[in-house]
């Protein structure tokens, strides 16, 4: 049975075996004089609770892979703050670093200032300029799928560097009978890679691409770093994490959609399950074309993340420099990554029995950053949904995301 839209626009939904029980929350915001790192209470507007059972399934996860990184760059974004909750959106820095209560977007755009610079003290300073070439693109093959056409490509997301990816185009779109917005479809962690998401991989919850280019979508699915058939130097490229790779190949993957007569510009989604489900949040926190973002089983808060035991997070692929902080002091959270998205679409899938993110710590960082949406006036635009299976993305859930994708988009 798949969720109504009218159910699921603003509102948390658990699905999950048990009564459904729906409640009514308080003030959007506590009220200015004082900032607590305890949880507020709910945005103002209707939750509700839904019965549905799930079969449960694992997916497959591979080993983090190790690579020698470049010199530290320093972002130039410095603001630090003193021992202020990174779970506790209700502040933000004043010019002195001090913490001021968040009482209006104003303030809130100075608290997403400071998260950027703190993403990019552990990512790594976002390239500027000079990695900023000419983007180019070689089909290396051209395969007739019936309305669509897929095709295994290379871009050039700096010099020196091309990135293996797919790219699925609907026909009517090539033959000029329609503009189609793009949509960045990002894979998990599995040997396949890329090739999950266009139907390649015997992956079938992960085929969200073959599913939105049916759909009417223009889906571009490019390699994560250090994984399958992605392989860059990223010392010898001068990046502090895997991550930052990700994100700026993801944005010049955007560049070169926009650069095609058949592709809407300036409006994108980002879909992704697992590793793809934070990839498109990091690069949606840089890349304001990315108008929705719909992540499945991508992130729980660092606290609660292994008990606290980040190190899967450390990796070279991933953001080695965490490495460096204090168990439980790193300078950011997923709480403020998924609030920077505000005012723009997010739907979040959290099931029940993942065993790699907590959904009770997604759950908490949901009723926090809709504090940030109660603030912009579009509470509607943000959503959780806890599913009762495993670490998955299963048919239901995939549905209700494009649905919320042709809201957003269309």
């Amino acid at each position: 049975m798949l969720m109504p839209m009218a159910l699921m626009l603003a509102a948390t939904v658990i699905l999950r075996s048990g009564s459904s029980t729906s409640t009514s929350a308080g003030r959007a915001w506590r009220d200015a004089g004082s900032v607590s790192s305890d949880p507020p209470r709910l945005a103002a507007s209707e939750r509700a609770d839904k019965v549905w059972n799930r079969a449960t399934t694992t997916s497959v996860d591979g080993r983090n892979a190790e690579q020698p990184l470049g010199k530290v760059q320093h972002a130039a974004r410095t603001t630090v703050v003193r021992e202020q909750s990174h779970q506790d959106l209700g502040w933000y820095p004043d010019r002195s670093g001090l913490p001021r209560p968040v009482e209006s977007v104003s303030d809130w755009k100075r608290r997403r200032e400071a998260v950027l610079g703190a993403m990019e003290r552990v990512m790594g300073a976002l390239p500027g300029r000079d990695k900023r070439c000419r983007v180019q693109c070689e089909v290396i093959e051209e395969v007739d799928c019936g309305d669509y056409v897929r095709r295994d490509i290379r871009y050039t997301a700096e010099p020196g560097d091309w990135v293996p990816a797919y790219l699925l185009i609907p026909k009517n779109a090539l033959a000029g009978r329609a503009r189609c917005h793009g949509v960045l479809c990002l894979h998990q962690t599995h040997p396949a890679g890329r090739r999950v998401v266009v139907g390649l991989g015997q992956s079938p919850d992960d085929e969200y691409g073959v599913e939105l280019v049916k759909r009417g979508y223009v889906c571009l699915a490019p390699a994560y770093p250090l994984l399958a058939d992605y392989h860059p130097p990223l010392g010898e490229l001068g990046y502090q994490s895997g991550v930052m790779k990700a994100v700026w190949n993801n944005m010049r993957g955007l560049d070169m959609l926009e650069s095609m007569p058949f592709v809407v510009r300036g409006r994108f989604g980002a879909i992704g399950h697992s590793l793809g489900g934070h990839t498109g949040l990091f690069t949606a926190a840089f890349d304001s074309r990315i108008k929705i973002v719909v992540t499945s089983c991508g992130f729980d808060s660092f606290i609660d993340y292994m008990g606290g035991d980040i190190r899967g997070w450390t990796s070279s692929r991933y953001m080695p420099r965490l490495a460096e902080y204090p168990r439980g002091q790193v300078p950011f959270d997923f709480h403020e990554v998924l609030g920077m998205l505000a005012p723009r679409w997010c739907l979040v899938s959290a099931p029940i029995e993942d065993t790699n993110f907590r959904w009770e710590s997604v759950a908490r960082i949901g009723r926090e950053v809709t504090r940030v949406y109660g603030l912009y006036g579009c509470p509607e635009r943000f959503g959780v949904l806890h599913p009762n299976c495993g670490h998955r993305f299963p048919p239901e859930i995939r549905e209700t995301a494009y649905q919320w994708l042709d809201k957003a988009l269309r």
